[in-house]
């Protein structure tokens, strides 16, 4: 029987709350509904929805399922027990594994089997068979366990391995070796197969083996492929002479198999019999406890606080920053480093912080790229700038937990499968919010790693107020237990979270805050009244002093700091910022539009002490000397020695559209430009020339403001549907159960079945045939919808298409899967 069919019969027998569990543990199964029990066992076995759920099983869960995958044969229904399993697993109890194997079975990973053919059970001994999905072959890779493949595997997939390996256990058997000798290339892999089937005999080989052997097979433990410089080369007859290498030993024996030129293989037989007879080596149920260094409550509270009101000040910054002199992107894509720079030394920090911070304000949406001038500009109206501080950091933090972005990928290496061919080749690095940056996973992982955090920071609190110290090795360890598949995911993001996390005050002084522990929680309201209570409130005044500075005794209001950093340069860093004023600083004031009674009445204001004699004199002569020139903007300007048809032109109505200045009696300027100034003119009876093209002159850039999106609103990753979505699916199964059940005279109908049934059952036959090299009966539809019955060899799967031999023609085609109606194999189909 089909596995789908054999799944979704059990499917079919389970209960509602069995059937809830299943939902809220593999949420893409009902996403979108499916119509009966038949497509919910397709999907339950399609790839996809396996390797999603595969990610979420701890070590135990997934070291019991590889063992049941290499212990089982889905092409002959070869099924294993728990008893089974054990003899293959050192250190688990029986009962462990039911209850492991049980979970999985929830979870649609595996079903119940009849026991294998020939095994007879003794009399009142009842055991549980199992066999798992067929598409676990694919999800778990060629070396499921970090086992490599057998003997036979590889002298089917390595011709250069099968053409030398009749000669290879030849020598084996007359240097006296304890091998068959062989004729045919597959005699001799079952020859090799059983010369390193036990340990003891593996033991025997190695015996005079050289020294530094046993060594280099160790690094083999957990991954069956090695890089080896010219391996195939390597692979030479038999020397037992004092100067050979472990490896060349090795491969002259056959107990490592080249792959290429660079690579080879541990054999399965060799990795079982080095791992004592065992799949599993190191099976425990409990997560290993890290060594953790301790810090005091109070140090944490305090680096987390300040941590947090160093970054809002540093937002608020940036802010002013970019709205003074926008952000310019790269023609690639990114603000480049010259630019990073230039915005790092006006905040006075290193340039791998400000790229931080720049990547928090755009995912944030405190900037914007403006599509006319390709720059990261300030939306015009910001909420987040009149909000209270603990509303900011929230905010932030929503933010930060919701983005599909990794901010500390800003300055590595652009290096992977997804960076431009072009630019990883060159060695360049990400630059600031560009795509490299872009990580689907990222807040998946972000979750994960605050949970981690979080259980770990319970699990080591002491009762003396004494809080853990949480590294990025700690956190990896219990993150490579916990969930084994994503282990690459977090070891590439790890480090860039814990500093993004401490920056934002999640983590202080390398321990998770009680913030961080709220918003693991997904407890935001409890993290505002935290903040709330413990976050010093922002200061409304300065200290002025006679060398032209001010002194800001703290962290100061949003507003405050805005207008100083406009009359006044910024110096040093942390709450205790010194604020410099200048004729420069001073000028920039008076060009937004301010005059020197409304900065010496602001200055006032905010002032603890009275403002210094040489400030005040300092803001009145400059104030004084402005303006004596004037710089403003034209588009276009109008010239003629006729000053009275001049003056009669500024006042015609019907020119008011150009926005007409008069400079100078024989000249007016226009905000139009050339061409649509002179189409005015004329429609006034006059008869202007246009003295210059329309390109030569300088035009107003005008851009228009991005709205805004939002308060950003974290939602946690989803991990279970909703309940009414759960309902509503559990209805459409039973109410299909009902109509296609048993009819009134007790017999079952067949349903039919649907299109994602259909497909999946279509794939795993398929990858059956491959497996078995067994011919296929196809249903194949052409462009013309034209249907014709075909009888194949299926070679390969894969994007979609399947790769076949067609024995009547003696060649090889490519098809589309989605124009194969249905296939059976061939055995079936001539019965």
């Amino acid at each position: 029987m089909s596995l789908i069919r054999a799944l979704s019969k059990e499917l079919e027998a389970r209960s509602d709350d069995s059937l809830r569990a299943l939902f809220a543990a593999r949420p893409d199964l009902i996403s979108p509904n499916v119509p009966d029990f038949a497509a919910l066992a397709a999907r339950a076995s399609a790839r996809v929805s396996v390797q999603r759920a595969l990610e979420r099983l701890n070590r135990p869960q997934m070291q019991v399922l590889e063992t049941l995958h290499l212990c089982t044969n889905t092409d002959t229904a070869h099924s294993t027990s728990a008893a089974g399993l054990k003899k293959l697993i050192h250190g688990a109890a029986l009962s462990a594994i039911e209850r492991i194997l049980h979970s999985l079975e929830e979870l649609a990973l595996v079903h119940r089997a009849e026991p294998p053919h020939g095994v007879a059970l003794p009399a009142g001994v009842r055991q549980r068979f199992y066999l798992p999905v067929g598409s676990l072959r694919d999800v778990v890779g060629i070396y499921p366990a970090g086992l490599g493949r057998s003997y036979t595997e590889l002298v089917r997939l390595q011709p250069a391995f099968a053409q030398r390996v009749v000669q290879l256990v030849g020598e084996l058997h007359h240097s006296g070796a304890a091998i068959h000798p062989a004729t045919t290339p597959m005699e001799a892999a079952l020859a090799l197969q059983h010369w390193t089937a036990t340990p003891e005999a593996l033991g025997q080989i190695l015996a005079t083996a050289p020294e530094r052997t046993t060594a280099l097979l160790a690094r083999f433990g957990n991954w069956a492929m090695g890089a080896v410089p010219q391996a195939q080369r390597r692979a030479s007859v038999l020397n037992e002479g004092p100067d050979v290498g472990p490896v060349d030993w090795l491969l002259a024996r056959g107990l490592l198999v080249p792959l290429d030129a660079a690579h080879v293989e541990l054999p399965h037989s060799v990795g079982i019999a080095l791992r004592g007879g065992a799949v599993i080596e190191d099976f425990t149920l409990t997560p290993p406890a890290p060594r953790l260094g301790q810090t005091t409550a109070a140090l944490r509270r305090n680096a987390a606080l300040g941590a947090i009101a160093e970054t809002l000040r540093l937002t608020g910054e940036v802010l002013h920053s970019v709205r003074e002199q926008p952000l310019v992107t790269l023609r690639s894509g990114g603000v480049g480093v010259r630019e990073m720079k230039r915005l790092a030394d006006s905040l006075r920090i290193e340039l791998n912080r400000a790229g931080l911070l720049v990547e928090l304000c755009a995912l944030a949406g405190l900037i914007r790229l403006d599509v006319d001038s390709s720059a990261w500009v300030q939306p015009e109206q910001l909420e987040w700038l009149t909000l209270p501080r603990q509303e900011q950091w929230l905010w932030l933090v929503n933010a930060w937990m919701a983005s599909e972005r990794a901010p500390s990928l800003v300055g590595q290496p652009i290096t992977g499968p997804g960076a431009a061919p072009h630019r990883a080749a060159a060695g360049t690095t990400i630059n600031a919010l560009s795509a490299e940056a872009q990580r689907p996973d990222a807040p998946v992982v972000r979750k994960r790693i605050l949970e981690i955090l979080n259980e770990l920071t319970l699990e080591a609190a002491g009762a003396d107020g004494k809080a853990p110290v949480l590294d990025a090795a700690a956190v990896l360890q219990r993150a490579e237990w916990t969930q084994p598949r994503m282990a690459r995911r977090f070891s590439s993001l790890i480090r860039g979270v814990l500093a993004e996390a401490e920056m934002l005050g999640l983590v202080g002084s390398g321990a998770l805050s009680q913030l961080g522990s709220a918003i693991a929680a997904e407890r935001p309201d409890e993290a505002l009244d935290i903040l709330g209570e413990h976050l010093p409130a922002a200061l409304n005044h300065v200290l002025l002093q006679a060398d032209l500075t001010a002194v800001a005794p703290g962290y100061l209001a949003p507003e405050l700091s805005e207008k100083l950093l406009m009359i006044a340069d910024a110096e040093g860093q942390g709450p205790a910022t010194i604020y410099r004023f200048s004729v420069a600083s001073v000028r920039r004031a008076l060009d937004a539009g301010h005059d020197a009674a409304s900065l010496l009445g602001f200055l006032r204001e905010h002032s603890a002490t009275a403002v210094p004699q040489p400030l005040e004199y300092l803001v009145e002569d400059t104030a004084a000397r402005h303006g004596r020139l004037r710089v403003g903007v034209a588009s276009s300007f109008i010239q003629s020695d006729d000053e009275d048809a001049l003056l009669e032109l500024v006042q015609e109505s019907s020119a008011s559209g150009l926005g007409l200045v008069r400079i100078a009696p024989t000249v007016l300027i226009s905000h139009a430009g050339p061409k649509e100034t002179a189409q005015v003119l004329r429609t006034l009876g006059l008869s202007p020339a246009v003295e210059e093209p329309e390109s030569a002159l300088v035009r107003l850039r005008r851009t228009t403001a991005v709205p805004g999106s939002g308060r950003p609103v974290y939602s946690a990753p989803r991990t279970a549907p909703p309940e009414a979505d759960v309902d509503a699916q559990l209805a459409i199964l039973r109410s299909q159960k009902s109509l296609h059940g048993a009819s009134s005279n007790g017999s079952h109908r067949a349903q039919a079945p649907t299109g994602e049934e259909v497909t999946q059952l279509g794939l795993e036959t398929l990858q059956k045939a491959i497996r078995l090299r067994q011919a296929v009966t196809m249903n194949v539809v052409d462009s013309q919808g034209n249907a014709s019955r075909e009888t194949v060899v299926p070679v390969s799967v894969t994007g979609g298409r399947v790769r076949v031999f067609d024995p009547a023609r003696e060649t090889e085609r490519v098809l589309s899967i989605h124009r194969i109606i249905d296939i059976e194999a061939e055995e079936e189909f001539q019965q």
